[in-house]
């Protein structure tokens, strides 16, 4: 399917599966508007706008956020760059909001980022960071200078909870209940494209070489 100049497109990804860093290279290379809901929905309760007030009610007494609340953030936001191409991280996150999407901000393209779920769990539990200053290293391929010292400071690096190997694995599958019914709506639509890979470079590779056929970067790399 040739889709031409523009490009409205969602991507899917377990958490740390690299969906951020792949994201930032999609949008750069096509000249794409980049809207991350969770950013979005931050920025608002920062902010203490109309909808983040909304959302931070609903979030102070431990309730979920209603879809229709995220669903007219998400759209306010879209409804700005609706003559740009966009990719949508982060919604939706169920087939009722991907339902109400594509009928009001029609979906070109669903990414989907294939990670094994064994290589995610490594690559977490390598993960420590500095809770002062929120920097992270990975002792797989960015380590700090001293095992379990902030370069920076030199006080002691912490492993999150939700880090640790049992909390990722409960994560990953809340994750895949959540993305199963997404996965079959878009591809009911023919627009599902699975990228499967161990590492975000390799899954780049193939990303780019699909999506450079069908839309024209805004600049080619050496």
């Amino acid at each position: 399917m040739a889709i031409g100049r523009l490009i409205r497109a969602v991507i899917l990804g377990a958490p740390a599966s690299g969906k951020g860093t792949i994201s930032d290279k999609i949008t750069k290379r096509f000249a794409m508007e980049h809207i991350s809901s969770g950013d979005l929905l931050r920025w608002n309760i920062q902010n203490k706008t109309e909808y983040g007030q909304q959302v931070k009610s609903y979030m102070d007494k431990g309730e979920l956020v209603p879809d229709e609340v995220v669903t007219n953030l998400v759209f306010s936001e879209l409804e700005k760059i609706k003559e740009n191409s966009w990719l949508l991280d982060g919604f939706p996150r169920t087939e009722k909001q991907a339902m109400d999407l594509m009928g009001s901000y029609p979906v070109d393209l669903a990414i989907n980022i294939v990670v094994p779920f064994e290589v995610i769990v490594e690559r977490v539990q390598g993960r420590w960071v500095h809770l002062p200053s929120g920097r992270v290293y990975n002792t797989g391929f960015k380590p700090p200078k001293n095992e379990g010292i902030d370069d920076i400071t030199g006080e002691p690096l912490v492993q999150r909870e939700d880090d640790k190997p049992e909390a990722v694995l409960k994560r990953l599958d809340i994750y895949k209940k959540t993305v199963e019914p997404l996965c079959a709506y878009y591809r009911s639509k023919g627009i599902l494209v699975d990228f499967p890979g161990r590492t975000s470079e390799q899954i780049w590779r193939a990303l780019q070489k699909y999506l450079e056929s069908r839309i024209e970067p805004i600049h080619y790399e050496k």
